[in-house]
C-alpha cells in the first residue's frame, strides 16, 4: 500500500503550482495484510487541472491533461510517485503549448528543460522552485476568470474581464484544455465532494446548482453514481489501473 502525504506549498511556487502530493510505498508486510495483490481501489475524481506526475520508481515523467469522468481503478501495491497538481494555464507556459485537446490524456515527457527528475523524486518543493525560478510568471487573468466563473455564467464572466465570450473560450481551452462551460461544471461537482454530507438542498444551493435534482443529475454523468451512493461507498467497481 502507498501512504499519500500533502506538501507545504511554498509562497514562491503558488502562483505556478495548487498542491504537490507524494505517495510512497510502505512496506510489502503492511501491504499484504491491509490490501489485496491487485491493488486497492481508488476514485480518481473529475479535476479541471492539468498535472505533471513522476513515477519514482521508474523515473518516468508524465503529463495528465483534465479529467472529466470519474475513474474507479486498483492501484498497483508498491507505487511511489510525486504528483503536481498546476494552476489554470501554468502547465501551458510549464510545455511551451496549449493543452487544447488534452482533455483526459495521458502525455509521456521523458523531461521538462530546467527540471532535474532525481531531485523531484528526492524533494519535489526544491526541484520545482529551481526549475521555475527564471521563469516569467504567467498572466493571472485566467486564475480571475475561473475565479468569476465559479459565481457567474459565461457571459457576466466575460463581461467582467472586458473580453468576448469567444475570448474567453479561447482562453480557457488554451490554458486548461476545456470550455469555461466544462470547466465550471466540473468545479460544482468538486465543491459537492469536498462538502461530504449533509442536506443535500443545501449542498445543492451553495454549489450553484437550481436545485437538488440538478445536482444528482450532474453528479451521476460526472461520477457514474448518485450523491448519495457515492458518500454510502456504493461506488462503480474497480478495474486494473492501465495508464
Amino acid at each position: 500500500m502507498s501512504r499519500v502525504t500533502s506538501l507545504l506549498v511554498p509562497a514562491g511556487l503558488r502562483p505556478w503550482v495548487a498542491g504537490i502530493d507524494v505517495a510512497t510505498a510502505e512496506d510489502a508486510a503492511e501491504d499484504s495484510a491491509e490490501s489485496p495483490a491487485e491493488g486497492r481501489p481508488v476514485a480518481d475524481v473529475p479535476d479541471h487541472a492539468t498535472t505533471l506526475l513522476l513515477r519514482t520508481d521508474e523515473r518516468a515523467l508524465v503529463f495528465m491533461g483534465p479529467r472529466t469522468r470519474a475513474a474507479y481503478h486498483l492501484a498497483p501495491p508498491g507505487r511511489s510517485c510525486v504528483r503536481i497538481r498546476m494552476r489554470p494555464g501554468r502547465a501551458q507556459a510549464l510545455l511551451g503549448r496549449p493543452v487544447s485537446g488534452l482533455a483526459d490524456r495521458v502525455l509521456p515527457l521523458g523531461e521538462l528543460p530546467g527540471l532535474d527528475l532525481d531531485l523531484l523524486a528526492a524533494d519535489p518543493v526544491a526541484a520545482l522552485g529551481a526549475a521555475l525560478a527564471d521563469r516569467p510568471e504567467p498572466s493571472r487573468r485566467l486564475d480571475e476568470a475561473a475565479r468569476l466563473l465559479a459565481g457567474s455564467t459565461i457571459g457576466e464572466t466575460a463581461s467582467r474581464l472586458g473580453i468576448g465570450e469567444r475570448r474567453l473560450h479561447v482562453l480557457f481551452t488554451d490554458g486548461t484544455g476545456l470550455s469555461p462551460k466544462h470547466f465550471a461544471r466540473i468545479e460544482r461537482v468538486r465543491a459537492v465532494l469536498a462538502a461530504g454530507t449533509g442536506r443535500w438542498a443545501d449542498i445543492a444551493a451553495s454549489a450553484g446548482y437550481y436545485d437538488q435534482s440538478h445536482m444528482t443529475g450532474e453528479f451521476r454523468r460526472f461520477m457514474g453514481v448518485p450523491p448519495a451512493a457515492f458518500a454510502a461507498g456504493a461506488r462503480p467497481a474497480a478495474t486494473p489501473c492501465t495508464a
